[in-house]
């Protein structure tokens, strides 16, 4: 076609212009224009013999078209018409601007045809010349150009002037092939650079059998892809869950089932881009690898403004997509009902029971060598409520964290793995609480026997919860209240944060202390905000929370008496929900446990009482508390300091404030440090310092 309109053009200019065709424009020529205006029905531009002759071409082509494809060959000009629905005269437009792609001695042809020698690339002008036989034709033929057209919509071609800031006629728009389409084309398939930034291909090798969930829920999903497989009917999956809960491998899985590839694209990107540019390129390089859609991270739709209408918009673009979509959020939503092609289906990845985690746990550590015999499976998935990505990050944490201790001979323990199990926990929580770093062990702390065997019992709670609830069946007996809340009640100094912090260090679970009496707020519904984020957080820690200072909220329920007093008590109200629904450990701790309501009482599972130290416990507080580095003089009197009705804090602040006093004086401390420390922290309580309390010592206070 492009050879006979040459010949056309030949004879059609004055043989003395043609050497400055392009640059010179002649009198003659804008008389010929003139003359030849306003188009006829027919342009004529083919004589009827080079017409059969282009029939002849065409059947021809169509006929080893046809062979071809009987033979199993891949014809990916057919196989491309096929994926965007392109019409003839569409293909034909694509083959015109390809042509410069394959061969640059077109560039000379097309700018001799359009009598410009700048113009390298085919124009819409040329197009419509070499393609339609009339003047009804072309300006039908101009809706190929729109920007809702397949080839322009689908980034098959683009006008290379769309950087211009001059407004020209379409026309004088010049086209070519997108470079994505032109290796296609010629057999590459590497992923369009513009789109590789934010996606991935993956060729499907996870099976039904991979996935580490049960067996029942397995085969559904199973069964209900085959159906619409069978059916074909194209769906959109939402898949939400924790990470690592199996949602990508679930997607790879199905992808398997269908012999198809997955496309996994970063939705962050289209949040940062802002427009469906991007979208409809994912959808073209989805369409050229013949794969299905994967959409990591789509809860950030969640974040933005407009968020409902945000996402019915997008939801309705992928509509337009007609294989399978996965979408991915850790975070569950409804998906617009008024889909035209696709059927929704909402799909929960829940993490999994203690059972399954164990056996996790068990499968996934004995693949490894070099493990020390003291794992216990069991603590581990009591412990730490991990998904099986999770487990697997924390395995291989640990296995860098043994290397490191150990390098060339490192073996696997399970102190190993409590560090990275720990490293895995959401960090989030110190937005709103302290980590604590726990020191203390059971000899550091001073208490009555049974008190001491209680706090102990809470140990064997943390570690055996997951065989008490799964094994044993109690977690299908209880919807709620599955978690371990517990009270620590007492006087100030009696120990309650020290218990705390000896419980995280025994069971190695991280602790953050939360001081209740900032988190409450004088603003109605903050506080229940702030709750409300907390309890969030700490679905993922797999951390110990201690709430310190709760006589600022767990007091009595008052009389209603105005607003003040209502809110007070959904404050309450709304903390023993929160509680009730976390699976985690919560620890309080109150100087009064006499104010606590009754209701809230019964939801607790432990009670302990820290009673005020009798005189033969300050004496074992005292004689205990002094590390064994420091020096202390033999004249110390221990059974006088037990006298000073105290708690162990304040015994703690008076060895402090006698460790400073010493280290100015003497590098020893004696008793005359001892007695002067405790006379300044008398001040601090508001007490008098009388000669009947210190006695004998009374000398050291004057």
């Amino acid at each position: 076609m492009i050879r006979f309109c040459l010949e056309k053009c030949k004879a059609k200019y004055n043989e003395d212009v043609n050497d400055l065709l392009g640059l010179y424009i002649s009198e003659d020529e804008v008389n010929t224009i003139l003359q030849n205006l306003p188009h006829g029905p027919k342009i004529n531009l083919y004589s009827d013999p080079q017409l059969e002759e282009i029939e002849i071409l065409t059947n021809k082509i169509n006929n080893r078209t046809v062979e071809s494809i009987k033979a199993k060959k891949e014809l990916r000009l057919h196989i491309l018409s096929k994926l965007f629905q392109l019409d003839p005269f569409e293909i034909d437009i694509l083959l015109i601007c390809l042509a410069p792609e394959l061969d640059l001695r077109y560039e000379k042809i097309y700018a001799y045809l359009q009598n410009d020698v700048t113009k390298k690339r085919p124009s819409v002008d040329l197009v419509l010349i070499l393609l339609c036989s009339s003047i009804e034709e072309r300006f039908s033929a101009r809706e190929k150009f729109s920007y809702t057209a397949t080839l322009i919509n689908n980034h098959l071609i683009y006008f290379t002037d769309d950087n211009s800031m001059d407004q020209v006629p379409l026309l004088s728009r010049p086209i070519q092939v997108d470079e994505r389409i032109v290796s296609y084309l010629l057999g590459f398939d590497e992923i369009d650079r513009s789109t590789s930034k934010f996606c991935v291909i993956i060729k499907p090798e996870k099976t039904f059998s991979d996935i580490l969930s049960i067996k029942d829920n397995k085969n559904i999903l199973k069964e209900l892809v085959q159906w619409y497989s069978h059916k074909k009917v194209p769906l959109i999956f939402l898949f939400h869950g924790h990470y690592g809960t199996g949602k990508k491998i679930t997607a790879e899985a199905i992808c398997k089932e269908l012999e198809k590839p997955l496309l996994v694209v970063d939705s962050k990107t289209l949040i940062k881009d802002g427009s469906f540019k991007t979208l409809n390129l994912i959808f073209r390089e989805a369409r050229l690898q013949h794969s299905l859609l994967y959409l990591e991270r789509f809860d950030v739709f969640l974040k933005e403004e407009d968020t409902e209408i945000k996402i019915k918009s997008f939801i309705q673009e992928l509509d337009h997509f007609e294989n399978w979509v996965f979408l991915s959020s850790e975070t569950p939503m409804e998906l617009p009902a008024s889909l035209t092609n696709h059927r929704s289906i909402n799909y929960a990845f829940p993490l999994p029971s203690y059972t399954l985690r164990k056996n996790m746990w068990e499968s996934l550590i004995n693949s490894h060598d070099n493990i020390s015999g003291d794992i216990d499976f069991a603590a581990l998935a009591g412990k730490f409520k991990f998904s099986g990505g999770q487990i697997n990050d924390a395995i291989f944490a640990a296995i860098n964290i043994a290397a490191v201790k150990q390098p060339g001979g490192s073996e696997l323990s399970m102190s190993d793995l409590y560090d990275g199990c720990k490293a895995q926990s959401n960090k989030n929580l110190v937005a709103f609480a302290k980590k604590i770093k726990p020191h203390y062990q059971w000899e550091d702390i001073i208490l009555p026997d049974d008190i001491k065997e209680q706090l102990k019992e809470i140990n064997g709670y943390i570690k055996y919860k997951g065989t008490v609830y799964d094994d044993w069946g109690f977690d299908r007996k209880f919807s709620l209240g599955k978690g371990l809340n517990i009270l620590f009640s007492g006087p100030s100094g009696a120990g309650k944060t020290m218990a705390a912090e000896i419980i995280a260090n025994k069971v190695e679970l991280d602790i953050y202390k939360i001081d209740l009496s900032s988190v409450v707020s004088k603003y109605i519904g903050e506080t229940e905000k702030i709750l409300n984020k907390i309890f969030i957080e700490a679905q993922t820690s797999n951390a110990i929370l201690f709430f310190d200072e709760a006589d600022a909220l767990f007091g009595k329920r008052t009389e209603i008496r105005d607003s003040h007093d209502r809110y007070a008590n959904i404050e309450v109200n709304y903390l023993l929900q929160k509680m009730e629904e976390h699976e985690g450990i919560v620890i309080m701790a109150t100087n009064y446990k006499k104010n606590i309501d009754d209701a809230f009482l019964r939801r607790l599972h432990i009670t302990i009482e820290f009673p005020f130290p009798d005189e033969k416990l300050r004496q074992k507080i005292w004689t205990n508390i002094f590390p064994e580095e420091t020096l202390v003089d033999e004249a110390v009197d221990f059974n006088f300091l037990a006298n000073f009705k105290i708690t162990g804090g304040n015994i703690k602040n008076i060895v402090l404030s006698a460790a400073f006093l010493s280290a100015c004086d003497s590098n020893i401390i004696t008793m005359e440090h001892i007695i002067k420390a405790t006379k300044r922290e008398f001040q601090k309580m508001g007490k008098l310092c009388t000669s009947g309390d210190f006695g004998e010592y009374y000398k050291f206070v004057k």
